[in-house]
């Protein structure tokens, strides 16, 4: 059982408690308990109210006390960023499962920061519960940090969200210079300032030229404040505090930060932060669906490990558009089937990296493709090895080309079922730790479906 699944469970048993034990008939109605508005995430010392877990992808041993560097008080928090090659220092605090806060009093989220030697912080921010479900995620990125104490402010996009609320702070540091480094914090905490003033939202102008069917989320929204006579930053933040408008709601909506692509035509997506209109709009040009379904699988399930497909139950993908790769990924759902489509393909890296498939006992990978035209179609395959790390050592990879002339032949203007033997990757030397998946070629548009391995 992970951390973070433990801390699920034992919400759920303090729910369950509380719907058994937390009324009488005397009191009559139920009243919800109110909501802690304490703003200390972190003074001196832990008090058993916050936990902190650091990110999956991060080195796990970064995080102490101090009770000799300390800005003020008795004790600080001590952060060490590991040196190259030894991953990064990230995580969450976050309060108890059953415990979450009333935050909407506060506007800005404070702390003290110092480090062994001037660097630039990633990120730091608020609203992430390390859950991997957080809506109101807001960050200040390339903070920079001298080796004195300096008061770091990130103003709140819109406090009046942030009820109830666990995640309370988060941070990111990645070695730089060649070395690692040490960072403290002290004084964590939630504030009403005066200073923080003058917010001016924005979202990123974009235009987005899609199918009916489509869905698409929302990214790139930011909001400017000045923190001071002189200063101001830039929060970037989750589009959960924007609200939404659409110049036609028969073509595109917008809900839980997703457009939605409902008819064929124009809209132009608006979005405000409270009563202030954000800069920037997104453009929606929407065309009817025309490839059609492909071919439902008929494997049991049994057979079969899922990465996408409606027929079975699909295993995690962390990204199906990482963030290194040459590619835009639009997810589609046409009268009940989810398609993925690429666009501006050059190159896409579908990334399941933390929960690698072990497919030793597979025989055949299987891709469902619809290309509009192009010649050449590329499928790569990648093992991470038995340590189940990018760049152990003992990675292996291979990649099958895809034309008019081979078995399987590429057809444009239909779909074409890869159906590739796994002996046919002959440089992956083992596939008991598959982490990626990469497709490429000069297609420039595929739409994909049902990816699986079988036997």
């Amino acid at each position: 059982m992970t951390l973070r699944t433990s801390m699920r469970l034992a919400g759920a048993i303090a729910l369950v408690i509380l719907a058994t034990t937390g009324c009488s008939r005397k009191t009559g109605l139920l009243k919800p308990w109110p909501l802690s508005t304490d703003p200390i995430v972190f003074q001196d010392n832990f008090t058993g109210a916050v936990d902190f877990y650091p990110f999956d992808t991060s080195k796990q041993d970064i995080l102490s006390t101090d009770t000799e560097k300390q800005y003020e008080g008795t004790g600080c928090l001590r952060v060490t960023v590991p040196a190259p090659g030894a991953g990064y220092a990230g995580g969450a605090f976050v309060t108890k499962p059953h415990k979450p806060r009333d935050l909407t009093g506060y506007n800005a989220l404070t702390f003290y920061a110092k480090a062994s030697r001037a660097v630039t912080m990633d990120v730091a921010g608020l609203g992430n519960d390390n859950t991997g479900t957080s809506k109101l995620e807001a960050r200040r990125n390339t903070v920079p940090v001298t080796t004195t104490w300096t008061k770091v402010v990130i103003p709140i996009p819109l406090p009046a969200k942030l009820a109830p609320e666990r995640g309370l702070f988060y941070f990111a540091a990645a070695p730089q210079g060649g070395a690692g480094y040490d960072l403290w914090f002290d004084d964590v905490r939630f504030e009403r300032l005066v200073t923080v003033t003058n917010p001016r939202p924005a979202l990123t102008p974009l235009t987005l030229n899609t199918f009916v069917g489509a869905t698409a989320g929302v990214s790139g929204t930011q909001t400017t404040f000045d923190i001071g006579p002189t200063d101001s930053v830039v929060v970037g933040h989750m589009s959960g505090y924007f609200s939404f408008a659409s110049s036609d709601p028969a073509v595109a909506t917008v809900a839980n930060g997703a457009i939605s692509v409902v008819g064929a035509g124009t809209a132009s997506i608006t979005a405000s932060l409270d009563n202030t209109l954000a800069r920037g709009a997104i453009t929606v040009n929407a065309a009817p669906f025309t490839p059609g379904h492909a071919p439902v699988p008929t494997l049991a399930a049994a057979k079969v490990i899922s990465l996408f497909s409606n027929r079975y139950t699909n295993r995690t993908v962390d990204k199906w558009s990482a963030d290194w790769d040459v590619a835009d990924v639009t997810s589609l759902n046409i009268d009940g089937d989810d398609i993925k489509l690429y666009t501006n393909l050059v190159y896409a890296g579908i990334e399941f990296t933390s929960n690698t498939i072990n497919a030793t006992a597979m025989t055949h990978f299987h891709m469902d493709i619809w290309v509009p035209s192009g010649t050449v179609f590329r499928v790569k395959l990648v093992d991470f090895g038995a340590n189940g790390i990018y760049g152990g050592g003992d990675d292996s990879e291979q990649e099958l080309t895809f034309n008019a002339s081979t078995t399987p032949a590429l057809v444009t203007g239909s779909w074409v079922g890869l159906e590739i033997p796994l002996a046919d990757f002959t440089n992956l030397l083992a596939r008991a730790h598959l982490a990626q998946l990469i497709i490429s070629g000069d297609t420039r548009t595929v739409y994909v479906d049902n990816i699986y391995f079988h036997r």
